[in-house]
């Protein structure tokens, strides 16, 4: 297949760039898939200078036909379904269901934010004077989108719809090991009829130009998902100019089990909560607080589970669970398996790599370790699921929010009264009773504590891309009659 082989700066395909080039490895083969230019400071500059120079001197922001060029998109998207995937699937590493299945969910998310352009906006708001008074909702202007290596074309979506939608230029930024989908989203952004120099696609290295793109003056919104310190770095940057910040960031999130849940529904699903995209997931519900009266039975019914996942080629229908990123990836894992181990757990299945070559993981399910060590506090964002046994529902509710993220988080319970105690306590973005699914298109995502702040997805995201201007118009007094 074609790869891309350009970035998309000043309306133009550019495939030689000042950051040199960036040379890709297949996860499940271990072989160099392909190269794309790096861009350098230069390029940098380039690209936010001529999307300013766009928001300021197209119509873009007021063009009323905004959600047809959406639409566009979203059909351009479903058109190349299966070379996204493909791509996306060979790039990541990431089973290739998985991949369609996101691919179809990008298109959905342009859809969606089409449709709500004409159900987004102001409103009017009585004051205690004689006139109208109302609120209007104004696109930033230029804001930049960094996205994760995890599901680069689903966030990529997740963010520059709402702020197209909303009328700003964007310049995305994605990760460097995988930017391969978001360099096609350019070809379908371009051919959809965004006007030249809205939108921009620039890949490069995080640690050359992450820090000057960021901080550069022209810059009025970072729109940023990835770990915590970048997120970090990212408000010290920001802090001077007093840039709009939004941070989708890490995540511990427990799935807690209760005894009086159906204990063998909540093990079966409880492995691709954690391993799918091979626990490369913030998301991940990497806890599993477990009812002690029920321990054993669960504990036994997970690990069933878990060893009958099918592990192997991405390009398999069949495959639930593929290779990590990078080798980077699997030795960070192989690190908190010996952790786990130093610290006494019990690994109860996986550990190991398994099949080569390929950065292939074995997905492992460990118990015995305290719930404040490092392996059940720190994000490892691998197939690595700690179980820890509670009490009673104060317990339970105290070890869910024994972490300093908050993002997702599940619970397991026949008892409605408990899953709407428990769910309104537990310190997490989002929450699922009775399923692990708990992100949606329509409703908003993000986190509590370190996991970040601002909400991707639903009509939430619109208002992460706007100004909110008040206008008061004074009317004559009138005379009563």
């Amino acid at each position: 297949m074609k790869f891309p082989d350009a970035l998309l700066i000043d309306g133009r395909w550019q495939t030689e760039a000042g950051g040199g080039r960036l040379e890709l490895i297949e996860p499940a083969t271990e072989e160099p898939l392909c190269e794309v230019p790096a861009a350098g400071k230069a390029d940098i500059d380039r690209a936010l200078q001529s999307a300013a120079a766009a928001f300021a001197k197209t119509n873009w922001s007021r063009r009323t036909d905004r959600a047809d060029v959406l639409y566009r998109i979203a059909a351009g998207i479903r058109a190349k379904t299966d070379e996204l995937a493909r791509l996306e699937s060979r790039n990541v590493g990431k089973p290739i269901g998985d991949a369609l299945w996101e691919v179809r969910a990008a298109a959905r998310c342009f859809e969606y934010y089409a449709g709500g352009i004409s159900r987004f906006g102001g409103e009017t708001i009585p004051v205690n004077a004689q006139g109208l008074d109302y609120t209007l909702r104004l696109p930033l202007g230029l804001v930049v989108c960094i996205v994760p290596w995890n599901f680069p074309l689903l966030m990529a979506c997740w963010k520059v719809a709402p702020a197209l939608a909303t009328g700003n230029a964007v310049v995305l930024k994605p990760a460097s090991l995988t930017p391969l989908s978001a360099l096609a989203l350019g070809r379908v952004v371009e051919e959809a009829g965004v006007p030249e120099g809205i939108f921009q696609v620039v890949a490069g290295r995080g640690s050359e130009i992450g820090d000057y793109l960021v901080a550069h003056p022209l810059v009025r919104k970072i729109a940023f998902t990835g770990e915590t310190a970048t997120g970090s770095r990212i408000l010290k940057l920001a802090a001077d100019r007093i840039k709009r910040v939004s941070l989708e960031l890490g995540g511990k999130s427990p799935n807690l089990i209760f005894a009086d849940a159906d204990v063998e529904a909540a093990a079966a699903a409880a492995p691709l909560a954690v391993f799918g995209n091979a626990g490369q997931d913030c998301c991940a519900r990497s806890r599993i607080l477990v009812e002690r009266s029920v321990y054993d039975r669960f504990l036994e019914a997970l690990v069933q589970s878990t060893r009958q996942l099918n592990i192997g080629d991405p390009a398999s229908e069949a495959t639930q669970v593929g290779p990590l990123v990078s080798a980077s990836q699997r030795q960070r894992v192989e690190r908190y398996v010996q952790l786990a181990k130093d610290s006494r757990g019990r690994i109860l299945c996986g550990g190991d790599r398994g099949r080569e070559p390929g950065y292939f993981f074995n997905p492992v399910v460990v118990d015995g370790l305290p719930p404040d060590s490092r392996v059940c506090q720190e994000e490892i964002f691998g197939p690595l699921t700690c179980v820890i046994p509670f009490d009673d529902e104060e317990e339970a509710v105290r070890l869910a929010n024994q972490t300093e993220y908050g993002l997702a988080g599940s619970l397991w319970t026949g008892d409605l009264e408990r899953a709407l105690r428990v769910a309104q306590r537990v310190e997490t973005g989002v929450m699922s009773v009775n399923t692990n699914s708990s992100v949606y298109q329509e409703a908003p995502f993000g986190g509590f504590k370190q996991s970040g702040y601002g909400r991707d997805l639903g009509m939430e995201a619109m208002r992460l891309y706007t100004e909110i201007k008040n206008v008061f118009v004074a009317l004559p007094e009138s005379e009563p009659t």
